[in-house]
């Protein structure tokens, strides 16, 4: 379903509104200064807000959005009973999705937890764990193995390779993940083992060898907001 967007509305300093239509529902949008993505409907009016980080693409914020539609449905479908009922008095919060969450019982759906010490251990250990098998799986068709792989907690992507020396690091997020996007980004890791200058010809002619399906896969990952 198509996406539309309106006119960008400047609303502060380092923030940027902007109304989207996605597959029929307006949603208001404010990039911002955040790490964060939240979503809001509004229980007088039923208005739907993202708030979302200044480099959030739209795809990204529209994934998310229809990720929530059920939710979306039922607070609408809530404040038009309000509504109906004669409105909302002035304890009457926002139904909420994301860290912070919303004021009132029964209306919040986290969709970012943030990165409590459980959440670390528990990512990392589902990374080590599927790690052996991977580098078993890969190492052999790749032909590259690398001296040393480590776990961040990245902002802008999910790994990273020096070439020279055959260090890795990926984002910890994937161990929260379908395994599939780790397999997926430790093989693209492990193909500039060969240093192949960025993702040139070679690249990409090693990653449709390695991985027909790799693009599908980047797609996907895209899609996907870091934490």
């Amino acid at each position: 379903m198509p996406v539309r967007r309106s006119t960008a509305l400047p609303r502060a300093s380092r923030s940027i509104t902007i109304v989207m239509t996605i597959d029929g529902l307006p949603v208001t949008v404010t990039r911002k200064p955040i790490k964060n993505m939240y979503l809001r409907v509004a229980r007088g009016t039923g208005e739907v807000t993202v708030s979302a980080p200044l480099r959030m693409r739209d795809g990204q914020i529209a994934e998310f959005v229809r990720s929530r539609q059920n939710w979306i449905a039922q607070q609408i479908a809530r404040a038009q009973t309000r509504t109906l009922d004669g409105g909302c008095d002035s304890h009457c919060g926002d139904g909420a999705s994301g860290v912070g969450g919303g004021q009132g019982e029964g209306t919040e759906e986290p969709h970012f937890l943030g990165w409590t010490d459980e959440r670390k251990q528990q990512a990392a250990h589902m990374i080590n764990a599927a790690l052996p098998g991977l580098l078993a799986k890969w190492g052999p068709v790749i032909g590259r193995t690398p001296t040393h792989i480590s776990l961040r907690i990245m902002s802008s992507r999910w790994g990273s390779c020096t070439p020279k020396t055959g260090r890795i690091r990926l984002n910890l997020q994937l161990g929260l993940m379908d395994p599939k996007f780790l397999e997926s980004v430790l093989v693209h890791e492990m193909t500039h083992l060969w240093n192949t200058r960025g993702h040139g010809p070679e690249f990409q002619q090693r990653m449709d060898m390695y991985q027909p399906n790799w693009r599908q896969l980047k797609r996907e990952l895209n899609r996907q907001p870091i934490l």
